[in-house]
């Protein structure tokens, strides 16, 4: 009885001893964890310094192509202009052709008529015996002075019709030379018009080889933009697993002393036992208490966070919306309706918020046999269901199963990192080598 009370106390001594002892290991673990993420935090603080100078130089690069696109606008109106007010000349210069031509059709149908009514009196002049008219007009004559009246008439009518007929003649020539002359001017005009439709081809191509030259440089500026984001984001999620890394050592720190009074409280209890009772199955109740307590608990391995079946794995995999080969550094687990996601293992929530790239996103730190791991749960439909800085236990609710960020279909995306989550991925692991 007395050797039995004795490896009971041994047995809880031992235990008591080991959680003590490493408790020193497990922060010194962290410790180093911590000083891991500030080194990142400060090389990240170096190149978010490199990219904002690439920056800065492409925003005056983009400065010297906007001037030179606001020469080219500027350039582009006034031969716009120059084509409206020419396109305006040749319109009212066809109109006035066409006004032209209305006009010279009726003079050639007066000149017509008129070169009937000559004909008509030419043959009869010839029919009668040429000035026979005349003469019969002038030998009508009542008097000296009515033949003088006959005599003038006749000129007049005579000269009229000459007059008549060479000015129709001379308008004639007068509208077709003037209808030369503005066709020939509308043919200019034409012309013109294709030299400069030509130059703001020219334009309009300089300018979008221009437009071209500002969307790249845009676009570079914007990757930029992205690359700060991202390395501020990192250095957020860094910072973020500092605390939770701090908390978590708190965690254990109290974790460490409920053991070891729990441990202190079955020793005593055994010990009471072992004095009040000899037999042996107090005995083997106390082996079998002793056994149970050095069991693992369920904190100490990771499980799957929802109850889907996995549809990506891990490893490098075409990326349909990057358009290339990328690390795929976790797992998808998919399925549709409502699906409720988990925590993988206890822990402390290290960021709980919506990336551009992960969606809705939980990262929880845990402390597992000495060694720091990272879980990530991303493309929840919602808000996550719990905070920065909280404590979580294995199985706690965190979310639904959804689509949000760099998704295109519901799918929850989780990783694994051993050590603390980082831009480059680099503390990624396989999570099938750590689940059940």
């Amino acid at each position: 009885m007395k050797f039995k009370l004795f490896v009971a106390v041994l047995t809880v001594s031992l235990t008591l001893s080991g959680l003590f002892t490493a408790s020193p290991a497990i922060a010194e673990s962290l410790k180093d964890k911590l000083d891991e993420n500030q080194d990142k935090q400060s090389e990240n603080q170096k190149k978010k310094e490199q990219k904002e100078q690439e920056i800065s130089e492409i925003q005056e690069d983009q400065e010297q192509v906007n001037a030179e696109i606001t020469r080219l606008d500027n350039q582009i109106m006034e031969t716009q202009d120059k084509i409206s007010t020419k396109e305006a000349e040749i319109k009212q210069t066809r109109e006035n052709i066409e006004q032209l031509k209305q006009e010279i059709a009726e003079l050639e149908k007066r000149i017509a008529e008129r070169d009937e009514l000559l004909k008509d009196r030419v043959k009869s002049m010839h029919q009668n015996g040429g000035a026979i008219d005349y003469l019969d007009v002038l030998m009508g004559a009542e008097s000296f002075g009515n033949f003088l009246e006959r005599v003038i008439s006749l000129n007049t009518i005579a000269e009229q019709d000459k007059e008549i007929l060479e000015q129709h003649r001379a308008d004639k020539e007068a509208v077709e030379s003037k209808k030369a002359e503005v066709e020939d001017q509308l043919a200019s005009l034409e012309e013109n018009l294709a030299e400069l439709e030509s130059l703001k081809k020219e334009l309009d191509s300089s300018k979008q080889e221009k437009n071209d030259l500002l969307q790249s440089l845009e676009r570079k500026e914007e990757e930029l933009h992205n690359h700060v984001i991202d390395i501020e984001e990192e250095n957020q999620n860094l910072a973020a697993q500092e605390a939770a890394i701090q908390k978590e050592i708190e965690r254990q720190r109290k974790a460490a002393e409920e053991a070891a009074r729990k441990a202190r409280e079955e020793a005593a209890r055994k010990a009471a036992a072992e004095k009040a009772s000899s037999n042996s199955s107090s005995s083997s109740s106390s082996s079998s208490s002793s056994s149970s307590a050095s069991r693992p608990s369920s904190s100490a391995t990771f499980a799957w966070p929802a109850n889907a079946p996995a549809t990506s794995e891990f490893g490098m995999r075409y990326h349909p919306i990057h358009n290339e080969m990328r690390l795929h550094s976790g797992i998808d687990l998919a399925a549709g309706g409502t699906v409720p996601i988990y925590a993988s293992a206890a822990g402390t929530v290290s960021r709980a918020y919506y990336s551009s790239s992960y969606g809705n996103v939980v990262m929880i730190s845990h402390q597992i046999n000495g060694q720091t791991y990272t879980t990530l749960y991303a493309h929840l439909r919602s808000t996550p269901a719990v905070s920065q800085g909280q404590s979580v236990s294995q199985g706690q609710f965190l979310g639904n199963m959804g689509s949000t960020g760099d998704s295109t279909g519901q799918h929850l995306h989780f990783e694994i990192h051993k050590g603390s989550w980082n831009g480059s991925r680099s503390n990624s692991v396989n999570p099938r080598n750590y689940l059940p």
